[in-house]
């Protein structure tokens, strides 16, 4: 990681939102960055840039459009892709289990997925983590700061939304361009469950790692992360990580 890449990333992540409120318009209340670029964890060619849209709105299909057009032809910099959620000010305000979402798309260049869009979603269990995320760490480079536009998230809701992701990744352990993802994002939940509090990936890598040094897919999952991108993760290790987070996390 270098300065100039986090440079050049935080400078397209403020273009970005620049575009994203010139398109809600009058709507925009906010335009905060969260993830890796805000906490200070971004990783070139690996790392997102993480953007949550506080409109007072609905969005139009129109809008949606543009947004969508706008985050595929994006100039990204060194990132590795865009997460882009649009929220109702109501919504964030006054979150519940499963809010609705207005919209979102991710980019995500390099990977199979390629571009994903959501239009409104009635109930979307996933959001309040990302709420309470932004919430945490969030930098509001538009309109009002992540405090003053996200109300608070109860803790359980993200653990026990962790607890599921945990299950449905037990079926997939052999999903090697996931393999990664899973690892880490199971050490985020075993963090969150036990402070409260979120942190990045690979500060929590080793967290886990200290709390028990023989999860060697943690260690596979963290070289791949920092240093090698085609590196083996075990799937067996892979499962044995993700049934100690389910235990610790109970």
């Amino acid at each position: 990681m270098t300065l100039p890449d986090i440079a050049s990333a935080r400078s397209a992540a403020e273009e970005l939102a620049r575009l994203c409120a010139q398109i809600l318009g009058p709507a925009t209340r906010a335009v905060i960055l969260h993830g890796s670029l805000a906490t200070g964890d971004f990783r070139p060619q690996r790392s997102d840039i993480d953007l949550l849209l506080i409109s007072d709105t609905e969005l139009t299909g129109e809008q949606c459009a543009a947004l969508e057009t706008t985050v595929r032809q994006a100039e990204i910099a060194a990132a590795s892709g865009v997460d882009l959620h649009v929220v109702l000010a109501d919504v964030a305000r006054t979150p519940t289990p499963t809010p609705p979402a207005e919209f979102h798309v991710g980019r995500y260049d390099g990977s199979s997925l390629g571009v994903e869009v959501q239009p409104p979603v009635a109930a979307d269990p996933d959001l309040p983590a990302e709420l309470s995320m932004a919430r945490q760490d969030g930098q509001a480079l538009i309109g009002q700061s992540p405090i003053e536009v996200i109300g608070h998230v109860p803790p359980e809701w993200i653990r026990d939304r962790g607890r599921y992701w945990l299950h449905t990744w037990r079926t997939l352990t052999d999903d090697t361009e996931s393999a990664a993802l899973m690892v880490l994002t199971a050490c985020r939940s075993w963090y969150f469950a036990e402070t409260g509090r979120h942190i990045g990936k690979a500060a929590a890598a080793r967290w886990a790692l200290d709390r028990d040094p023989s999860l060697t897919a943690v260690q596979q999952a963290l070289h791949q992360y920092l240093d090698a991108p085609d590196a083996a993760i075990d799937p067996d290790g892979i499962a044995r990580v993700l049934d100690t987070v389910l235990r610790e996390t109970d």
